[in-house]
């Protein structure tokens, strides 16, 4: 399990700046990093989004900023970091959901993924979204 504040606390001594996205009942009970933004400011902000391993809430923000690259709110790149295989079965699953016409392959195109951080880093520098919007 990965100390989500150590994580935090180590991209800011390194100078980087964290935005964080919490739900407002877990901020109410302290378990927000009290130096993080608000989840408004993270899709201005961020130059791409990497959804770790963890549970539905993960994949409830990943889901929604992938969603909104597909809509053409932005362009930047969505990765998924695939330690362990941990989300292997996700691209599965846009398999099952393009071979049944719910979604075009080029989605799944928008998908960066890697099991190696500095490797999906490199991946997310290089990214240049080729993919024509939805609504376009």
């Amino acid at each position: 399990m990965v100390a989500w504040g150590a994580v935090a606390d180590a991209v800011m001594e390194a100078g980087g700046k964290v935005i964080g996205v919490i739900p407002e009942k877990l901020k109410n009970v302290k378990i927000a990093h009290q130096q993080l933004s608000r989840k408004a400011l993270m899709v201005e902000y961020a130059d791409g989004f990497i959804a770790f391993p963890g549970g539905s809430g993960a994949l409830e923000e990943w889901f929604e900023v992938f969603t909104w690259a597909q809509l053409g709110y932005h362009n930047k790149p969505c990765a998924l970091l695939n330690i362990n295989n941990y989300y292997t079965s996700i691209l599965s699953l846009f398999d099952h959901m393009i071979e049944q016409g719910f979604i075009k392959s080029a989605y799944k195109d928008l998908i960066v993924m890697d099991n190696n951080s500095k490797e999906l880093v490199k991946k997310l520098k290089d990214y240049k979204s080729t993919y024509i919007h939805k609504w376009q």
